[in-house]
């Protein structure tokens, strides 16, 4: 009896420290894992969101690259790291898409991780190397009919932002390409602009300096109306692909069992983020829109995702595309 309520009041002084320690969290820096290579547009986000995240944490914000695989490598390190809150995980729309896409994940979407809120939604843009010869989008397309044997797609790997928009292009078009993946954004940006490729459909947080420069051609943003930092360029739907539509949402997690009181740190922490002038400033000219306070909260994550996850189901599962 007697070493049954010491157990128990040991247990008891652990999860009293425990408490303690959330109440106190953050102590030290706090690192998000970004899965894809550096310089890419999750990493751009990822990096801007941790200047906006310092002053209400009250602590250095580091953000690491783990890429491969998609995004899982990176998605599963954050699923098994420690549930502290020292560990978090910044994803796109392929957290929504990777349960279709592979045939067998090492975590669970849904359930290995405690949801904090959504970010920011990105638009897409289709753009191609210079010297690809049609100058509007009407005319790549039935350039890209007529010569779909040597015309390639580039993306920066399955179940990338940039592959799901590929793949609604060609979808859309009636006509399939050569895709050439890459491991993550910034070499298949690389490539384009060398001309080892045709093109790619990516976010505007990586698009938008290398088409104001004039380094690459663009056809077209995938938003219902122009994007504020690219009025010249028109949308697919107005250029002649009507209602061609995707947004590559992002969304900040941690480890399934983080304590709440930490939880509660990181979502006002995210608030607030998101309420910064310079954070949206910054996005706003990378063509990016951080979302409302209402949506940076664990509810409207959580819920977001499984909607998504049922939307891409179908339409991954029809077009037969599955990684290992």
């Amino acid at each position: 009896m007697k070493s049954q309520l010491s157990r128990l009041a040991f247990a008891g002084l652990l999860t009293a420290a425990s408490l303690a320690g959330a109440q106190d969290y953050p102590t030290k820096a706090v690192n998000v894992i970004v899965p894809f290579a550096a310089g890419g547009p999750t990493d751009t986000l990822g990096r801007n969101l941790g200047v906006a995240l310092t002053a209400p944490m009250k602590q250095q914000i580091i953000i690491e690259n783990a890429g491969g695989a998609g995004g899982t490598i990176g998605i599963n390190k954050v699923a098994k790291a420690k549930p502290d809150g020292y560990t978090l995980l910044l994803m796109h729309i392929g957290m929504s898409t990777a349960p279709s896409l592979y045939r067998k994940l090492p975590y669970d979407t849904m359930n290995d991780f405690e949801f904090i809120g959504q970010v920011a939604d990105v638009p897409m843009t289709l753009i191609a190397k210079t010297a690809l010869p049609p100058d509007n989008l009407k005319d790549l397309i039935k350039y890209v009919q007529a010569n779909k044997a040597t015309i390639n797609l580039a993306n920066a790997g399955i179940g990338a932002a940039s592959h799901l928009c590929g793949l609604l292009f060609t979808s859309a078009i009636k006509t399939d390409l050569t895709t050439i993946p890459f491991t993550g954004t910034a070499p298949a940006m690389t490539a384009l602009m060398g001309g080892q490729v045709d093109l790619m459909c990516d976010q505007t947080t990586n698009t938008t300096q290398q088409i104001k420069s004039g380094k690459v051609k663009v056809y077209g943003v995938t938003t219902k109306a122009r994007v504020a930092s690219l009025q010249f360029v028109p949308t697919l739907s107005e250029a002649g692909l009507p209602n061609f539509e995707v947004a590559v949402w992002h969304g900040l997690y941690a480890p399934k069992g983080t304590p709440k009181p930490v939880i509660d740190k990181l979502v006002a922490s995210l608030q607030t983020a998101v309420q910064d002038a310079t954070f949206k400033s910054r996005l706003n000219e990378l063509g990016a829109q951080v979302v409302s306070k209402e949506k940076a909260t664990p509810d409207s994550l959580r819920t977001h995702l499984q909607a998504e996850i049922n939307k891409w189901a179908p339409i991954i599962k029809a077009a037969g595309i599955y990684a290992d």
